[in-house]
């Protein structure tokens, strides 16, 4: 009987599954810090079980689709008010399971110190997409360079623009492409994630956001995985002092986190 009984529970032990690899999770992002905060989350969550695999896209359009079609078991690069955009006007299925960080939009410059320098009639590079573009302009707007239409909300378009007293000229490109328009306009409104991808220092800066508002990044999932376990151990490992201390460390102050 005993012999029965070893030979069973050997058998039982080959026959389970090997948890060594834990669960593959693919979390789409854009390069620079999103890029590096998840590389800092792998191994805290390896240690829980998940296997991260970060894969970097160069725009703010494909990693929402990818998650959708199934590509990516989430992704971690945009706000609220932009998800809530893209699942507006491509009805995607996917749902914001957590905050993670801010980054602070700012106006840069190579050819002015100061904003006060950019000539009457001057260019102004903002991003193309109606969240990222809107949020540019609203920036303009608190800093008195131009006025909108009233109950405008997070996304005013150029056409909302009422007062233009120096007769900025606002020229719209894609929001990876707005680094490198710095060559050819006089200011643009760059998001803290490409800014330091090119090698641009947010304290340089010549107009900043201020941390406030409904900015905050977060981390998105299909609707039908929300409340999946693996979704629980993903935040926790995101949301933990380890990544709170590198990302204080590594972006001083130009990324702020959530918790």
């Amino acid at each position: 009987m005993l012999r029965t009984l070893t030979l069973a529970v050997l058998l039982t032990a080959v026959s389970l599954p090997a948890l060594a690899q834990g669960q593959r999770v693919r979390v789409g992002v854009t390069p620079g810090p999103h890029a590096q905060i998840l590389e800092a989350v792998k191994p805290i969550a390896a240690k829980k079980g998940l296997d991260l695999q970060v894969v970097e896209f160069s725009d703010y359009v494909v990693p929402n689709e990818a998650l959708s079609s199934g590509e990516l078991e989430a992704n971690s690069f945009q706000h609220q008010p932009y998800l809530d955009n893209q699942k507006a006007d491509r009805g995607y299925k996917i749902e914001s399971v957590a905050q993670t960080v801010n980054f602070p939009m700012g106006v840069y410059s190579k050819r002015h110190k100061s904003f006060d320098a950019v000539p009457a009639g001057g260019t102004v590079a903002i991003p193309n997409d109606p969240t990222n573009g809107g949020r540019a302009l609203l920036l303009l707007q608190d800093k008195g360079l131009i006025k909108l239409k009233p109950g405008v909300g997070f996304k005013p378009s150029v056409a909302d623009i009422t007062e233009n007293t120096k007769r900025l000229r606002i020229v719209e490109v894609d929001a990876a492409q707005t680094p490198r328009s710095l060559d050819d306009v006089d200011a643009a409104a760059v998001n803290t994630n490409y800014a330091t991808a090119a090698g641009l220092k947010p304290g340089d800066a010549i107009l900043k956001e201020e941390p406030k508002g409904p900015y905050v990044n977060v981390i998105a999932v299909r609707s039908t995985d929300k409340d999946k376990p693996w979704v629980a151990t993903l935040v926790e490992s995101y949301r933990s002092p380890e990544v709170k201390a590198f990302i204080e460390s590594k972006f001083g102050g130009a990324v702020l986190t959530s918790w």
